[in-house]
């Protein structure tokens, strides 16, 4: 089969599409036939050394996936060969095949394709966990969405909107920002020619905003957590700015704020049965229509790098996905 695999941890260049052996899948395992798979912003720090998980080398990225059961390992209930799934922190995503704890498995809803199914598991699971479990986001409140147009970002936009939120759209082009008004946002803001702090203000009366979703970082984190409510919640996605930003903690003390760590890789093993209940929910917005998964870009999978450097230069709108030969 065909499998990407960074044989050494540095830039995204150095990974190579080789031939390897059909898996086998052991007790507990499914051995899924990969249709398509989703490349996000962690399978690139995977490949350079500086994700929180660590994989050693050499070893195949890739975290999310859609496809079809081929075999069962010892002990596996509930599938089939044949049934169509998804699969969520596989490790071994970019590949043909790949084993997948039967635990992170889900049944693909059969209304959505595989490329929007492969997109489905971390960009909108991470969202829906921040704002339904931590942000507790109630309707009428109003959220602000930084870098607003990328995976997890337009994930964001429309699942807020989809729960009752007034949702804030921010990015750093006008294109980005068209991107996330047809994604659903009611304001947008160009935090590259509009000063940030000032458009909030205008834009809530001086009250400042319920929530912030950042999956940015860098110099946006304080200028956003200043423009927050009376006990807001700031939830911290990511930093694909490339900085980790440092905030001065009276500022969360002076608005009675949170600052909210978002992990739902770590959250989804820790309470497995919550978090089939989330894809759950996910998948019944999809069936009714209240949610439509934004895949944008589809790549062969020999044009990993192609996909890779979407991500890697913030060029993606929604979500970035790899197909697999014969999918």
């Amino acid at each position: 089969m065909k499998a990407l695999v960074c044989k050494q941890f540095g830039p995204i260049e150095d990974i190579e599409l080789q031939e390897l052996p059909s898996p086998e899948p052991g007790p507990g395992q499914v051995l899924v036939e990969v249709r398509a798979a989703g490349v996000n912003f962690p399978d690139l720090l995977a490949v350079q050394g500086k994700y929180q998980i660590r994989s050693e080398p050499p070893f195949t990225p890739g975290a999310e996936l859609s496809g079809v059961v081929a075999s069962l390992g010892e002990g596996v209930e509930g599938f089939s060969v044949g049934d169509e799934v998804i699969g969520i922190f596989a490790g071994g995503a970019f590949a043909e095949q790949c084993v997948v704890d039967a635990t992170n498995l889900f049944r693909k809803p059969a209304a959505i394709s595989f490329e929007q199914a492969a997109g489905l598991s971390i960009t909108y699971g991470t969202s829906y966990y921040a704002l339904k479990q931590l942000a507790k986001i109630e309707p009428g409140e109003t959220i602000l969405v930084l870098g607003a147009a990328g995976g997890v970002g337009t994930s964001a936009v429309q699942l807020a909107k989809a729960m009752g939120a007034r949702v804030i759209a921010a990015a750093s082009t006008a294109e980005k920002l068209e991107f996330a008004a047809r994604a659903g946002a009611d304001e947008l803001i160009n935090y590259s020619d509009e000063d940030l702090r000032e458009r909030i203000k205008e834009l809530t009366d001086g009250n400042g905003v319920d929530v912030v979703y950042d999956p940015v970082g860098g110099d946006l984190t304080e200028t956003a957590f200043r423009s927050i409510a009376w006990g807001g919640r700031f939830l911290v996605i990511g930093f694909a700015a490339g900085t980790i930003p440092k905030l001065p903690l009276n500022l969360p003390l002076l608005k009675c704020a949170s600052v909210i760590g978002v992990f739902w890789g770590s959250w989804i093993r820790k309470f497995p049965e919550e978090g089939a209940a989330n894809v759950e929910e996910l998948a019944a917005m999809i069936a009714s229509g209240r949610l439509d998964l934004l895949v944008t870009e589809v790549y062969p999978l020999d044009d990993y790098l192609d996909a890779f450097r979407a991500i890697a230069e913030r060029r993606a709108r929604g979500k970035v996905i790899l197909s697999m030969p014969g999918a």
